[in-house]
């Protein structure tokens, strides 16, 4: 797809409010073929809501989603997922962006597909001629999405699984660490275990130290998980 877009003389560009540092990092881990540019005091996202083009969702809660070692890694929050495209006059061609649920995993999910954003566009560059100027199209709010999210529940039991049962631990990326698919994917053999191994102590073990001793670790878990989730800033699914 990116080949497509070049060949009609466009370019494509990832702004994330990651440093540069780890957008640079994660262009080079995940080779995507096109540059990525950190924008963490939000000057571009903020020119693009100043000049009416896209206003995305910040998130400001932050304790759980800077990496270890860069506390500041965003001073302002972090935007949400969106999708812009511009001709040659900045008219807006295509816009799209993610507002954050239970649905979509608080937004880390459901992506408008390429082909569709590339089709969409297509049509509005075929749509505009030489005597009337079109319209900037507007903000797509159904668009094709390339994935749906999980249950909810599911979701908060692979966060505590990969915080190897002691807190919920973000999927967040890591220069040079395991790709998030890796993380899930051993997140989710960790919940097998962690479940036999319980299984197995109930058979084998007195019911009530192990009741107990299950209770115990909900009970200490908990207030862990409800600061965890009260740090997505989802809004209600409707």
């Amino acid at each position: 797809m990116v080949e497509n877009i070049r060949a009609a003389g466009g370019e494509i560009y990832a702004i994330t409010s990651e440093p540069q540092r780890l957008a640079d990092a994660a262009e080079k881990d995940w080779d995507f073929g096109f540059e990525s540019v950190g924008d963490p005091h939000h000057e571009i996202s903020s020119t693009c809501v100043e000049r009416g083009l896209l206003e995305l969702i910040v998130n400001t809660k932050t304790e759980l989603t800077a990496p270890k070692g860069t506390k500041f890694s965003h001073p302002k929050g972090y935007f949400q997922p969106g999708v812009l495209a511009l001709d040659s006059n900045a008219r807006v061609l295509y816009r799209w962006r993610s507002i954050p649920t239970r649905n979509n995993i608080g937004g880390a999910v459901a992506r408008p597909t390429a082909h569709y954003v590339f089709d969409l566009v297509s049509k509005a560059l075929a749509s505009a001629t030489s005597d009337t100027a079109a319209a900037d199209a507007e903000l797509d709010t159904n668009p094709e999405l390339d994935s749906r999210g999980i249950p909810w529940p599911l979701f908060m039991s692979l966060l505590v699984a990969n915080g190897w049962f002691t807190k919920p631990q973000t999927f967040g990326y890591q220069p040079g660490g395991p790709s998030t698919n890796q993380k899930l994917s051993n997140a989710a053999i960790r919940i097998l275990f962690f479940v036999g191994a319980w299984a197995i102590a109930f058979a084998t073990l007195p019911t009530l130290w192990v009741g107990v001793g299950l209770v115990g670790w909900a009970t200490w878990l908990t207030p862990k998980v409800r600061f965890f989730n009260d740090q997505f800033q989802n809004v209600p699914n409707v």
